[in-house]
């Protein structure tokens, strides 16, 4: 090739050559024994000349590169390098492959478990830790040349996104920020923001995967290619899927089916059979089977559920699935010994260890939130060494460790989302799928879904097809924040910053079209108004009137269902434990016994505005034997005792045999008794006397006899439809338009009636707050500034800070919480009353916990687990008594314990001296007192 070039080009060349092996990324490159992409290239040469950059690209195709020349770049020119990740797993795991690179003296780690070499020049550390960094001013920031925020895209979470805004605002300009993000939709909105608070910064967007990714179906025995094959870029849906999908959508088979009175006929019931012998849903171990034998295994199959992949992985062992010889069977169980030693003996059996152990002999593992860390790390090892195949995970699994499959299984479309079933989004489907296909070992990865009934095979592709993964910002001020802020800016420049925020850039962005679209409607308008005019009068003023008339009905029909509602809860607040009723409506109408009358002592779980959880929520056991907490929704008209029932202390309301023979008493007592039907009562619109006065105004204006008064009404009633959603829009660019420091300035303001802030002085109460970082920092810290946890043992403050902590997966039907008795009992009390002091002080100040902004109510539902483990009780009580998964368990313990520590450090400072030493002392003694067995065991340091 070299031939064909003129000799002035050849010593071109050969000058480019030499420039580049001159470079930084020259030595880099030579570390690797593969060869880097251009993507990666590209950025690292933009990281080079001084640029910072944001990498978009997908998961799997070696972002990571980049982020590992920015620590060969700082350790080459003498500086540090801090490598940000969003979750401790993620921040051990790079630790350990930078330290095996530079050597574990130039590589330091800092999580809330672990501190290890926290001086060094690189230092693997999760993104609150930094920000805590920046808001204390630590000397760890001196000589900071580069920052690696990994899976950047994080700062979407609306709870803890706000900690990579705060991040990318505070750090110093000198530093070069690398940013790594997975495919999103709007990469360069982002790049622009950054370019806008950090300089000069490149945006290099990847769509390519280094592994191809090919998309199935598996339906019955059978497993089809989702796309039929074929040139360009639009594919087309394999035709016998769509084929599928429609004959399942006809009429199925069903023996008591009758046409024209006649049985269906033979030849209609032997096409349903050859149907259903070709689609189904394939079992669990059939579908690791099938994948085995077309050589698709490692595989990782998500289900949105934790019991289900534990069952899941049950099932594939009763099938006798074994994916592993001997040899790799000894090999497991060599690495399972040897990463679980740390666990004590007797808490082995508690964990399901045996159980665990024989699925992993076999290749097979579940992994969810709520196993045991050093499980889920085992599993994590196990399974990229090869000696477990099939893996059963939640999608907490895509968001996290490097965990590359050949095959990615999906069992459904549909995922609860917390508040409902809804179907997962391309940007998930991406997440997902990204893990099929290992670079350097995998030609191709494969996405399999599974045919359920109702299957789209069209929704599928535009889930495989859509690249649509958009970062929306979720950054919100907090208490916490805003004293910080104070404190090294004062308030004005507090609030220029925040201005410069993702979420304003964002929403400043939006304002400009919705503007747009406020021009066109004001034109709309004009239109209307020129149709709706009427030659016999003003026909404007009489549209007036009927909608005055019409919002007038409308109001007193919402007042008579207010009165109704105020009428039904006053009766549900006469209700007793015993009190047999009847539930008027909803899905568990019918006979029911009060086991609790669920009056609450303030506001349920802290939200305002949500009506149907405001005033009683009875705890009913219904006839059909289920134990539910109802909502006023289900009382739309008053409801009184039929009859009263003794309720047996021995009865358990998680016994099945005990909710068995209770509503078996309770059918036999008041099965036979009718309740009365109520009566609704004289409509209020009949006797209003506005109403009337309107009505009589229509009727004498004189557009009233227009023979095309519904005419000009229609027009009327578009042009008024019009200028209300244009209203709405203008409200929308006000409410936009400063947003973040609208809502700065509230919390200013309630910090300010507090005494935590003085203009630009930062008091000692607001000092205090400073260093409590948390959802609930103010609760914390009026907690600690009223002695609420003076004179508290170790255990007893555990239990009091696990409610600052801890939010139980299902609140709404939760029994009331077992909570230790004596002084930690009274404190907890205490710490609601706080809450609820609070909670109208924000009323007040209109901070609104819907906005993300505000303190949510404490949850007890862990202190009673939390105080028995800091007493040294056994694993196997304390869970059993907690009724909740070992991993879950840990996890609560560990945020325990980190928020135990921001009170140790800040406590000292409550004024009056002494005192706040004791609550300290106490802090640290409960720390050392949790932080044992399970959940003293970290795999780094």
């Amino acid at each position: 090739m070299t031939e064909d070039l003129s000799p002035a080009e050849r010593y071109a060349a050969a000058r480019k050559r030499a420039a580049e092996q001159a470079t930084a990324l020259a030595d880099f490159r030579e570390m690797y024994d593969f060869g880097l992409d251009p993507f990666q290239i590209e950025a690292c040469q933009a990281l080079e000349t001084g640029k910072g950059v944001l990498v978009a690209a997908p998961t799997g195709s070696g972002k990571t590169i980049v982020g590992e020349f920015a620590v060969h770049l700082a350790l080459q020119q003498g500086k540090k390098c801090f490598y940000t990740t969003p979750i401790k797993a993620l921040s051990n795991q790079k630790y350990a492959d930078l330290a095996k690179r530079y050597g574990a003296d130039k590589v330091g780690l800092l999580t809330g478990d672990n501190s290890v070499n926290a001086d060094a020049p690189v230092v693997v550390m999760t993104t609150e830790v930094l920000r805590n960094m920046l808001y204390a001013g630590s000397q760890t920031l001196l000589g900071l040349g580069y920052v690696v925020m990994d899976e950047v895209h994080y700062l979407s979470d609306r709870f803890r996104g706000a900690v990579w805004e705060e991040v990318i605002i505070h750090l110093p300009e000198s530093v070069t920020l690398v940013s790594l993000s997975a495919t999103v939709s709007n990469a360069e909105e982002f790049g622009d923001w950054l370019d806008t608070v950090r300089g000069d910064t490149e945006v290099i967007v990847s769509e390519h995967r280094p592994v191809p990714l090919f998309q199935h179906v598996l339906a019955g025995r059978r497993m089809y290619d989702l796309f039929e094959e074929g040139e360009g870029r639009k594919k087309a849906v394999n035709p016998d899927l769509t084929r599928m999908a429609r004959m399942e959508a006809s009429r199925s088979y069903n023996p008591r089916d009758r046409r024209k009175g006649k049985m269906v006929r033979e030849a209609d019931r032997e096409r349903e059979r050859r149907q259903r012998s070709r689609i189904w849903t394939p079992g669990r171990p059939e579908v690791i089977e099938r994948l085995d034998s077309e050589g698709l295994l490692p595989a990782i199959t998500f289900i949105f559920s934790r019991a289900a992949c534990e069952a899941a992985v049950q099932q594939c062992l009763y099938a006798g699935l074994r994916l592993n010889d001997d040899e790799r069977r000894a090999r497991v169980r060599e690495i399972v010994e040897e990463r679980t030693a740390a666990i004590p003996d007797e808490d082995l059996h508690v964990l399901g260890y045996f159980e665990w152990l024989e699925g992993l002999e076999r290749g097979i593992a579940a992994h969810h939130a709520g196993m045991l860390p050093t499980f889920k790390e085992v599993v994590e090892e196990l399974f990229v060494r090869g000696l477990v195949k099939a893996v059963f995970a939640t999608e907490t699994l895509a968001l996290g460790i490097n965990m590359p499959a050949r095959s990615v299984v999906l069992e459904k479309l549909v995922k609860w989302n917390g508040e409902q079933h809804a179907d997962i989004t391309p940007g998930e489907y991406t997440q997902l799928t990204g893990r099929a296909g290992r670079r350097g070992i995998d030609v191709e990865g494969h996405a399999v879904v599974l045919w359920q009934r109702g299957f789209s095979p069209e929704h599928l592709a535009g889930l495989a097809g859509t690249r649509t993964y958009p970062l929306r910002s979720s950054f919100k001020p907090s208490y916490n924040m805003a004293v910080n802020l104070v404190e090294q800016f004062g308030r004005h420049r507090s609030r220029e910053l925040l201005e410069t925020s993702f979420a304003q850039f964002q929403a400043d962005k939006s304002v400009v079209g919705i503007s747009r679209q406020v021009q066109r409607n004001e034109e709309g308008l004009e239109g209307y108004k020129a149709s709706m005019t009427c030659h016999l009068g003003d026909f404007e003023e009489y549209a007036r009137l009927r909608r005055e008339l019409k919002d007038r009905e409308t109001d007193l029909a919402k007042q008579g269902a207010a009165q109704r509602r105020a009428a039904a809860a006053a009766a549900l607040e006469k209700l007793k434990p015993g009190d047999v009723i009847h539930v008027p409506s909803g899905k568990f109408a019918g006979l029911a016994l009060v086991l609790d009358p669920g009056i609450p002592a303030g506001r349920s779980n802290g939200h305002r505005g949500f009506e149907q959880h405001d005033g009683p929520r009875p705890l009913v056991l219904t006839a059909e034997r289920q134990v539910k907490r109802l909502a006023s929704i289900d009382f739309p008209v008053p409801v009184e005792a039929l009859d009263r029932m003794r309720i047996p202390k021995s009865f358990n309301a998680r016994s099945p045999q005990s909710r068995r023979d209770l509503a078996s008493a309770l059918r036999t007592k008041a099965g036979h008794i009718v309740p009365d039907r109520h009566r609704k009562g004289r409509a209020a619109a009949a006797d209003d006397r506005e109403i009337t006065r309107l009505r009589a105004e229509l009727r004498a204006h004189p557009c009233h006899g227009c023979n095309e008064r519904e005419d000009h009404a229609r027009w009327a009633e578009r042009y008024y439809r019009l200028r209300r959603d244009t209203q709405q829009l203008e409200r929308r660019i006000e409410g936009r338009t400063n947003t973040i420091a609208r809502t700065f300035d509230r919390i200013v303001a309630l910090l300010t009636e507090m005494d935590y802030l003085r203009g630009n002085e930062v008091t000692q109460n607001g000092k205090r707050l400073a260093r409590l970082y948390g959802e609930l920092d103010l609760l914390a810290s009026e907690c600690l500034r009223d002695g609420v946890w003076e004179g508290l043992s170790p255990a007893e403050l555990a239990a009091c800070v696990s409610a600052l902590v801890f939010e139980a997966r299902a609140a709404d039907d939760a029994l009331a919480p077992k909570l230790p008795s004596g002084k930690a009992k009274a404190a907890l009390g205490e710490m609601v009353r706080i809450w609820g002091r609070l909670d109208a002080l924000e009323e007040e100040f209109k901070i609104s916990q819907t906005e993300g902004v505000g303190q949510r109510e404490p949850d007890l539902g862990f202190a009673w687990a939390a105080h028995q483990w800091a007493s040294g009780k056994g694993l196997d009580e304390v869970l059993r008594e907690a009724d909740m998964p070992a991993g879950d368990f840990v996890r609560w313990c560990k945020q325990v314990i980190d928020v135990l520590g921001q009170i140790a450090a800040a406590a000292p400072s409550v004024s009056g001296a002494g005192d706040g030493n004791t609550v300290a002392k106490n802090a640290r003694k409960a720390v050392d007192a949790l932080r044992r067995g399970v959940v003293a065991y970290s795999s780094v340091g």
